[in-house]
């Protein structure tokens, strides 16, 4: 696996739950950041410039990626 904490290593990637900042090296579809992070896929939402990307978008290191856990609710 190629996390790093180094900045300028790779693509910055932002996480919740808890709230920290990896970078790790591209270029890597979503699929494969998510597989090595360790998030099932359908868990997260992966957002890159404010823009949902699928499963199948190629991140690069010059990206800037948030990683979201997805919440499910409604009306009683």
């Amino acid at each position: 696996m190629s996390v790093t904490s180094q900045e300028g290593a790779g693509m910055n990637v932002r996480l919740y739950n808890p709230k920290r900042e990896v970078q790790v090296r591209g270029p890597l579809r979503v699929e494969e950041l998510c597989e090595q992070l360790g998030f099932p896929r359908q868990s997260v939402l992966v957002i890159r410039e404010d823009e949902l990307v699928t499963r199948e978008a190629t991140l690069e290191d010059t990206d800037t990626v948030e990683i979201r856990p997805v919440m499910s609710g409604g009306a009683r």
